[in-house]
């Protein structure tokens, strides 16, 4: 079974909220209530959102997190990326050549490299937009 993890899962209802408020600055806290995630997790994913340049953070009394561009700019391969940490890969062959001890006699490593760029591929043609079903694109610009 291929699966990402809890915290990916999390990632893009995390990124799906911010979406939805795109003209507007959303504090963690928000996010943790209105999404039923718990405010440790939240705190974790937008760190590594912003690390990755998927969000903005602002401090602040009127501080949160915006997303860093439009909805539409983000794919589900980057979300995936920044929270699972690294290119996509469904095998080690696939994203990291030389580290698998069979890779010189397997078979099956042209395959597994075919099926892994498609699947890359696709996850890079579907938008932050489509999957959180916003169509409102603007983004917030902060006056702090």
């Amino acid at each position: 079974m291929l699966r990402m993890s809890k915290l990916t899962d999390y990632g893009t209802v995390v990124m799906a909220h911010i979406a939805s408020h795109p003209q507007r600055i959303v504090k963690a806290r928000e996010i943790a209530l209105e999404t039923s995630i718990a405010l440790p997790t939240v705190s974790k994913i937008l760190k590594a959102l912003v690390r990755c340049e998927l969000v903005d953070s602002y401090q602040g009394a009127h501080g949160g997190y915006a997303l860093s561009r439009a909805a539409e700019d983000i794919s589900i391969a980057q979300i995936i990326a920044a929270l699972e940490g690294g290119p996509i890969g469904l095998t080690e062959c696939s994203t990291d050549p030389g580290h698998c001890e069979q890779e010189s006699s397997c078979s099956l490593k042209t395959s597994w490299q075919k099926i892994n760029h498609v699947i890359a591929e696709a996850l890079e043609g579907i938008s932050l937009r489509e999957v959180a079903n916003v169509s409102n694109q603007q983004t917030v610009e902060f006056r702090g």
